[in-house]
């Protein structure tokens, strides 16, 4: 088997992943939320959503002036996926160092730790999009970036809809928004929200905060690596077919 067809056979794996009806648990746990998201007045939604908007435009359009250079395009995809697995690491285990430090410092610097540690997330992302191959100076490579952010850290629902929203992502280049005004903010904010409250929570107890804090960055930044592979490979063995 060559690595071609390797990565293919764990590629559909994921998207069945991706396509999974949610289970009992994600169903209540979602039900909850939306309870908790009822009581919240939208003047606070829409403050909020104020707050990450304008905190991942700015990583957004800063990350590519940062980003390190496209390596050669006679560059095997297998040796682009060793060097993807070195920067997930290498992101997962700053994160981690910074989760730690934050934790320890109680409730004002792990509230601090929240965006710090999307501006890492975006960042991440960048990286492994230059990897692959893609021109991050393109909007829709940018906006692209977004939904992998988003279909990251979604509910089970939620990641279906993204996930079959960037699809056949080449083929929908010319009805995608052609600016981040037309991004659905919103729906961004309370998914991502929703999803790491439970695992950021304990990161805010004295003393565990800190161990939380490593492991709870350590293992979101390895979920969001491992998400922006399968969504580049989708890209990449759709346009080798």
């Amino acid at each position: 088997m060559d690595y071609q067809e390797k990565i293919r056979i764990e590629l559909e794996f994921w998207k069945r992943d991706m396509m999974k009806k949610p289970s009992l648990f994600d169903r209540a746990t979602n039900t909850v939320q939306n309870k908790i998201n009822s009581y919240i007045p939208d003047k606070v939604h829409n403050a909020v959503t104020a707050v990450i908007k304008t905190m991942v435009q700015a990583v957004l359009y800063g990350s590519r002036y940062t980003t390190s250079a496209m390596p050669s395009k006679a560059l095997s995809l297998m040796h682009r996926e060793a060097l993807v697995r070195e920067k997930i690491d290498s992101y997962a285990k700053t994160g981690a160092a910074e989760g730690g430090v934050t934790g320890a410092g109680g409730f004002l610097l792990s509230m601090a730790d929240f965006p710090v540690l999307v501006g890492i997330k975006v960042k991440l992302l960048f990286e492994i999009a230059t990897l692959y191959g893609f021109d991050v100076n393109k909007f829709h490579e940018r906006l692209y970036i977004l939904y992998i952010f988003q279909l990251a850290f979604s509910s089970t629902a939620g990641a279906t809809k993204v996930y079959l929203h960037i699809a056949d992502w080449e083929k929908k280049l010319s009805i995608l928004p052609d600016n981040s005004e037309n991004f659905d903010w919103k729906t961004f904010q309370q998914e991502y929200r929703d999803y790491i409250d439970i695992a950021k929570l304990a990161q805010l107890i004295p003393v565990v905060g800190a161990a939380v804090g490593a492991v709870a960055n350590y293992q979101l930044l390895k979920k969001l690596g491992k998400t922006a592979k399968m969504a580049y490979r989708m890209r990449l063995l759709a346009t080798s077919d």
